[in-house]
């Protein structure tokens, strides 16, 4: 059978899982919230962050991959994430989850600075190991999604599209959306080569992702 472009992750194996558990079980804590560059912690570790539109399910996302409720504040309102939000865990990993793209509800001149942060927080992090790009598994890659991917293909950042709210598609429907992203993906040299499914939800996908993010080095 011919392999599809951008597979679907498969579970790991227990060793790979047992990683991800166990550094997600461990101490997570919020260091600080980041408004410009030069108040970015050293570059002293490995970093993976998350980025996708507002109102994507990321802070959803983060706090079902921490087990932690309120980690990243979740907000019904778009744009609600205004910093660069930075997480420790213990002493090998930042996790961070950075202001949401495309509309958002606060004034344009806001809007813009996140923005800017955003691009030169992207292009500029040498610590940063992967990106997680959010798609909503419902509507799929918008063109403000493939603006940020070709960010990440300029910058020469490795990015994973992750799909949140799995559990709110149908079967059919979702290998629909699954055809338009890898459609979309294969134009993109930085896209890694499998999307994960996930549901903050159900706990769909949360133990491989954490399982990818321990495996990083």
């Amino acid at each position: 059978m011919m392999q599809l472009p951008f597979p679907v992750a498969e579970t790991p194996d227990e060793a790979t899982l047992e990683k991800g558990r166990k550094l997600f079980a461990g101490p997570i804590d919020f260091l600080k919230g980041v408004v410009a560059m030069s108040g970015l912690p050293p570059a002293d570790r490995l970093e993976v962050c998350f980025a996708g539109r507002s109102n994507v399910g990321k802070s959803s996302l983060i706090n079902a991959l921490t087990g932690r409720k309120a980690l990243a504040r979740a907000s019904n309102t778009p744009g609600r994430t205004q910093e660069i939000n930075y997480f420790t865990m213990g002493e090998e990993r930042y996790l961070v989850d950075l202001p949401g793209y495309g509309y958002a509800n606060a004034p344009l001149a806001k809007v813009e600075q996140w923005q800017r942060l955003l691009k030169q927080y992207l292009s500029g992090r040498q610590t940063l190991r992967r990106a997680f790009v959010l798609i909503d598994a419902r509507h799929g890659i918008k063109p403000v999604d493939e603006e940020i991917m070709s960010l990440l293909d300029s910058a020469a950042v490795t990015f994973q599209c992750v799909l949140t709210k799995t559990d709110k598609v149908k079967a059919k429907d979702r290998d629909n959306v699954l055809k338009q992203v890898r459609g979309k993906l294969s134009a993109h040299p930085a896209a890694f080569p499998e999307i994960l499914l996930t549901s903050s939800e159900k706990g769909d996908g949360i133990a491989t992702l954490r399982a990818i993010i321990a495996n990083l080095d």
